[in-house]
């Protein structure tokens, strides 16, 4: 456009012979197309600083864009989750009930259920405690064979872990955690093995040193030890639920634990095995199996030492899981009902109690225990207090609305607070 006005421009300034203009007219023409091309020549300006502005205006927008920093939102989401077992008043096993079937509070506060499933696909991770006293030598056959066969059918070889450990006046593992039925089943073959050799004391306080090379099966640790009593059935439960073993474990956990219940000379109490196992959120089933034959010839008196191969340190731990705390060695108490301690760790972790007898040998005691484990209802929910870490026990109860039934589930839980 601007071209075409310079060339008329040009064609009114030069003078054509033999043809006069007047002259006014040609300088008001020559007027009009100057500030014709003036204007053209503004708006032309005028959209370039646009265009300017507009790339400057990008460029800023893009460089504050990336130089300023990201602010982001995490919230921590706190939830618990409880594995119930529901019963009719027969006893059976009861399926089929959703969400709204169940009631939960914690510490008498009622709870929303926000997360439900009757899912038994979970993983599941199993730690088998024998008790190898001396009060037990003679049903160690029956308990060899019997959980030969559970692990088999619990344990999926593509999804499932469990471990074994024995107890008498050591704990020993066996087996660490693996999947592996071939080398469960070599762990359990030396529940009975004469091979096991032990050196009495240890790192223990009070003990001397010594290690082990006949550590088991899939161990090549060596030896750490702590000194023991008689029965470490409280050690064993306290570390099977320690940091090394099920503490860090994600999805459904349980122990079960043969023995009869009797514990001479556990390091840890009662109520500290008990703890453990509830802050490792892992459920306990106790199988009582009691050979009261064998207590007249010195029963419950095992071994010396408490060894876990490789588990550096006093206290069964891997870089000592559990040990080097206070004092010596606790002293047997008098009068302890077996029955009753088993019943207690079983009941405050969400499990049950069992106990042998010619009526339920302990392969239907192991099949009960295997369908309770399948059919488990799992409930979340997220604490409705102010500060839902807030550490310390807090209590659960969970129970249905329709009539004639009972649950079965943990009593509560110890919170962690968030760093």
């Amino acid at each position: 456009m601007r071209s075409k006005l310079f060339r008329e421009i040009s064609a009114l300034l030069r003078i054509r012979p033999g043809k006069a203009q007047p002259v006014k007219s040609r300088f008001l023409s020559l007027a009009c197309l100057m500030m014709a091309l003036a204007l053209s020549v503004a708006i032309a300006q005028s959209g370039s600083d646009a265009q300017a502005k507009k790339n400057s205006t990008a460029r800023a927008s893009t460089e504050t864009a990336a130089d300023r920093p990201v602010t982001t939102l995490s919230v921590q989401v706190n939830v618990v989750n409880v594995l119930a077992t529901v019963r009719d008043k027969h006893g059976e096993i009861v399926n089929g009930l959703t969400k709204d079937d169940f009631i939960l509070t914690e510490d008498g506060r009622p709870q929303t259920i926000h997360y439900f499933t009757r899912e038994t696909d979970i993983p599941l991770t199993l730690g088998l405690l024998v008790d190898t006293s001396l009060s037990q030598r003679r049903v160690l056959d029956q308990e060899r064979s019997a959980s030969h066969s559970f692990l088999n059918q619990m344990v999926r070889e593509d999804k499932d872990k469990a471990f074994i450990l024995h107890f008498d006046r050591e704990v020993e593992l066996l087996q660490d955690l693996t999947s592996s039925h071939e080398k469960l089943q070599a762990a359990l073959e030396l529940l009975s093995s004469p091979q096991f050799t032990r050196t009495s004391g240890g790192n223990y306080p009070g003990g001397g040193g010594g290690s082990d090379p006949n550590s088991g099966p899939g161990s090549g640790r060596g030896s750490g030890r702590h000194h023991g009593g008689g029965t470490l059935l409280y050690d064993a439960v306290y570390l099977a639920s320690g940091e090394e073993l099920m503490a860090k474990q994600e999805g459904r956990k349980a122990l079960i634990v043969l023995t009869d219940g009797v514990d001479t000379g556990s390091r840890e109490s009662l109520d500290e095995a008990i703890e453990s196992a509830q802050r490792a959120n892992t459920v306990v089933y106790s199988i009582l199996f009691k050979d009261d034959e064998a207590y007249g010839n010195g029963g419950g008196f095992g071994r010396a030492g408490i060894s876990i191969p490789g588990m550096g340190g006093p206290g069964m731990g891997r870089g000592g899981m559990g040990g080097g705390r206070g004092g010596g060695r606790r002293f047997p108490e008098q009068h302890v009902d077996g029955k009753k301690v088993l019943e207690r760790i079983s009941k405050e972790t969400g499990g049950r109690l069992f106990e042998v007898s010619k009526k339920e040998p302990v392969d239907q005691i192991y099949a009960q225990i295997e369908d309770e484990l399948r059919h488990q209802y799992s409930l979340g929910y997220t604490p409705d207090r102010a500060n839902a870490a807030e550490p310390g026990y807090h209590k659960i109860q969970v129970a249905v609305k329709q009539k004639d039934l009972t649950v079965q589930s943990r009593e509560g839980y110890y919170g962690r607070p968030t760093n």
